[in-house]
């Protein structure tokens, strides 16, 4: 999954919550260099990656995908599904999605020293960006999509996946919701059973 569905799979929990967000940043045992609540958000942010990744409903999105993404493939999903939970947000929050990215941010900021090199320049990519919010519509999407191109070794056309997005947009709003919820209830029962 994407930047949005790791914080928002994380609970409450504000170092769980970090955690989950640096999570791509941490290799192998590096995790050990943190508190044992921030390791607990890495080691979900693991967990939610394992299951997305092998999820028969995620491979129908991903197969749609390679033959002109190849292997940007799970990427492009990961945006996508991040596009449709902040699109449909108050059917999983009650709190406004402008209020939810600002506390996201907030809790960041209260970390910063701890953030890898890159999680930091992602984050403040973020708020200068008000990448979060922006999710949910597809201008929003399409700049970060288009910024990911400009970073890839290799050609990549994720400037082109929002354009895929609009062909096949009901397929990937129904996969996202056949899928998201039992996601949803896999994170919870890893936060209670780390507890």
């Amino acid at each position: 999954m994407n930047i949005f569905a790791h914080l928002f799979l994380s609970g409450d929990n504000e170092e769980v919550i970090i955690g989950n967000f640096i999570g791509d940043f941490v290799k192998g045992l590096q995790v050990n260099n943190y508190p044992t609540e921030i390791q607990k958000g890495i080691f979900l942010h693991r967990k939610i990656d394992y299951f997305t990744d092998n999820h028969p409903i995620v491979l129908e999105s991903k197969i749609r995908l390679r033959p002109k993404f190849r292997h940007y493939a799970p990427v492009i999903v990961d945006v996508f599904y991040d596009h449709f939970l902040t699109k449909n947000w108050t059917s999983f929050s009650p709190i406004p999605l402008l209020d939810y990215t600002k506390k996201s941010h907030k809790i960041i900021k209260k970390y910063l020293d701890i953030l890898p090199e890159k999680a930091l320049y992602l984050f403040e990519y973020m708020v200068k960006n008000d990448v979060l919010y922006n999710y949910q519509f597809i201008e929003g999407i399409d700049r970060t999509l288009t910024g990911m191109s400009k970073r890839t070794k290799f050609e990549s056309k994720m400037e082109e996946a929002t354009i895929t997005l609009e062909k096949d947009y009901n397929c990937y709003e129904k996969e996202f919701f056949a899928f998201f919820p039992e996601l949803n209830r896999y994170a919870v029962s890893i936060i209670e059973n780390q507890n």
